[in-house]
């Protein structure tokens, strides 16, 4: 099991020091997803929403929250990133938008919480432009789908979680 590489030996949090890793290209690919009421669904749909163009404001403030991580999130390296794009998908049945945010570098340290970070920045603006239609909105399933390069290598997200209680090492297995 690998230990946390974010504390040092007394326990205090530290930014990992990455100035050895070799630089390697990286991408991440990261989804979530908003469910609402069939009216504010139609009203994106349609493109009818009093604030007016959701997805294409999403798509910018997604773009705008990948780039700037660092702020966000104490931990985390300034990465010069060579791509982020924020795609939408409109589920009908579901009366849900899926948001994808793809993000690539070539450096020291992958894009994992920029992926993450873009995800959350376009569904918490769906939800700020249609909040006046539609209070109860849920956002949901935010999760990493993929990343590649690096030292860890390729990473995929299984269909199906390992449960809980297993632990790491049999994960590894």
């Amino acid at each position: 099991m690998a230990g946390f590489t974010h504390f040092n030996q007394q326990g205090e949090a530290i930014m990992v020091d990455v100035g050895a890793k070799k630089d390697t290209d990286r991408e991440a690919v990261a989804e979530g997803r908003i469910t609402m009421s069939r009216g504010c669904f139609q009203k994106i749909k349609n493109g009818t929403m009093g604030k007016g163009d959701v997805l294409g404001v999403a798509r910018i403030a997604g773009i705008m929250g990948a780039k700037k991580t660092s702020d966000l999130i104490p931990l985390c390296h300034i990465l010069n990133l060579t791509k982020v794009e924020i795609q939408f998908l409109l589920e009908e049945d579901t009366c849900s938008v899926k948001a994808l945010c793809t993000v690539r570098t070539t450096g020291k340290t992958g894009v994992e919480m920029e992926a993450l970070t873009g995800v959350n920045l376009a569904l918490l603006t769906i939800y700020d432009m249609c909040k006046a239609v539609d209070k109860a909105m849920e956002m949901s399933d935010i999760h990493l789908c993929r990343k590649s390069g690096g030292k860890s290598g390729d990473f995929v997200r299984p269909a199906t979680r390992p449960s809980d209680d297993q632990t790491e090492t049999e994960k590894d297995k």
